[in-house]
């Protein structure tokens, strides 16, 4: 196959060679000839000849030069291979994001937020949330963890009234550590709820979560253990007390809390422990203290900080940045629908009193396609898609015909007839219907827009109509009725009351 190009590009060349050799010799006669006349024109022709030939070889050249230039290989985006890399590339993204936001208020708060996390080292002391329901003996755990009594331990709820944070370090584990004691969940009254709330933020904020239990799960317990590791925390589940259950008893409900947990931990990362054993009674009288058993407990986290330490701070960061991104994201969609419902509220009644003077027979919801259209270019521009005014005519012609086409129109006019005439003289009624039924439906066409342009301008599976369908069912509800139709007789009706 290389052969057959090398020949191909040697007669291309001896061709090439051999009209410019001609061109050359048909210039060369041309100018003798001419220089018997005259050498000033012989000169001169050849000097044009020459300049239009340059200019015809450099204009050929640059429109041909996007195909001759070699062509370099351009560099597919990849994706972050580490944690930090993907931290890095989300809180750049959430910056973005953070800038769009008009609210100052909280535009400073993500601001600060994404600043925290910006300057956060891998390297830091990384975070141990000691986190569960009141009395469940976190405290202590963590007193036992710590080889000191640091915090006061009482079987009264809500012992611990602020979280307590604490260095610490594992023997034989580089990573420098901090271990933070939290209030209780699932506490009564305002302060309960209050502590709980806090607890909470800790625990979202914590690299790793030590979530202690001391029977099987209460439905306060499961509902929260879920929700942290459906967050994508990483839990560890303890059940303390240990010493109160028989090991029959014990192996069992291990096994229950191993099968509650949805999706499934790993079974290494709930462990069995006794923080402050009850004295048990002997015989001849007197009581025997036992000795707290954290052993389970110091081997899995000794294991998973070796094996994960690197990585927890970061799949934390990574963690945060993401849920950072969702409140900004969150924040923007409120931001746009104000804005786009106050432009669908300021169109509906452009349309309405465009068709209330229109003299036409009957509704024709085409009329307005216009107005739609512009509807349409003021929403594109407050969701970043930009569409000419050519395709949003398009597009509300198409809308405006899925309308008719699904029945809506005359569904539009039986929903509001009734409205109407319960608060209008009949003949009243009926001239500002036609107005009041062309606002509704350039509602519809607007809300169904708003949802084209918040889905990266595609109709999802269900394809344009389904879209209106919906936008026709949620816009049925008795409240938003009552208050269109008592927005459309403030303005619709002095129209109609104008017209002959």
């Amino acid at each position: 196959m290389a052969q057959w190009r090398w020949l191909l590009l040697l007669v291309g060349l001896l061709v090439s060679l051999g009209a410019v050799l001609l061109l050359a010799d048909s210039l060369l006669r041309l100018y003798n000839t001419l220089a018997l006349i005259s050498p000033l024109l012989a000169q001169v022709v050849l000097g044009v000849i020459l300049a239009v030939g340059v200019g015809a070889a450099g204009f050929s050249l640059y429109r041909l030069w996007p195909f001759l230039r070699p062509r370099r290989r351009q560099s597919s985006l990849q994706a972050p291979r580490y944690p930090q890399e993907a931290a890095a590339a989300n809180l750049y993204a959430v910056q973005n994001q953070v800038e769009q936001i008009q609210d100052q208020v909280a535009r400073q708060a993500l601001q600060e937020k994404a600043r925290s996390l910006e300057f956060s080292n891998p390297s830091q002391a990384l975070t141990i949330a000691v986190f569960g329901v009141g009395s469940a003996g976190k405290t202590a755990l963590v007193n036992e963890l710590l080889g000191q009594p640091v915090g006061q331990v009482g079987a009264a709820l809500g012992t611990t009234q602020t979280q307590q944070t604490y260095p610490w370090q594992i023997p034989n584990v580089s990573k420098a550590l901090q271990l933070v004691d939290t209030p209780g969940i699932a506490e009564a009254g305002i302060a309960g709820t209050d502590r709980e709330q806090a607890a909470r933020t800790v625990a979202a904020g914590a690299d790793l979560i030590l979530f202690v239990v001391d029977d099987d799960l209460r439905q306060a317990e499961y509902t929260v253990l879920q929700a942290l590791i459906s967050m994508g925390k990483r839990v560890l589940l303890v059940l303390n007390k240990a010493d109160r259950y028989p090991e029959t008893d014990l192996e069992a409900l291990l096994e229950r809390l191993r099968s509650r947990v949805i999706p499934p931990l790993s079974p290494d990362d709930i462990v069995a422990v006794a923080a402050l054993p009850q004295p048990l009674p002997q015989v001849g009288g007197g009581w025997l203290q036992m000795q707290p058993n954290l052993l389970p407990l110091r081997a899995r986290l000794a294991d998973l900080l070796r094996q994960e330490g690197e990585t927890l701070i970061a799949d934390n960061l990574l963690l945060q940045t993401q849920q950072l991104g969702e409140t900004a994201r969150q924040i923007i969609d409120s931001q746009r629908q104000a804005q786009a419902d106050a432009i669908i509220e300021r169109y509906q009644w452009l349309s309405a009193g465009a068709i209330a003077v229109t003299p036409l027979p009957g509704l024709d919801f085409l009329a307005t396609a216009a107005i739609n259209a512009q509807m349409v270019v003021e929403l594109s521009q407050v969701y970043g898609c930009e569409v000419s005014i050519e395709e949003g005519k398009a597009l509300a012609l198409s809308v405006a015909k899925t309308l008719t086409g699904l029945g809506l129109v005359k569904g539009t006019v039986d929903l509001l007839a009734l409205g109407l005439q319960t608060n209008l003289a009949t003949v009243l009624a009926g001239r500002a219907l036609k107005g009041t039924s062309g606002a509704y439906l350039t509602r519809i066409a607007g809300k169904s827009f708003v949802e084209y342009f918040r889905q990266n301008q595609s109709w999802g599976d269900g394809g344009m109509g389904a879209v209106i369908e919906q936008q026709f069912r949620l816009n049925q509800r008795d409240a938003v009725i009552k208050a269109f139709i008592k927005e459309a007789i403030n303005r619709v009706v002095p129209i109609a009351r104008e017209q002959p």
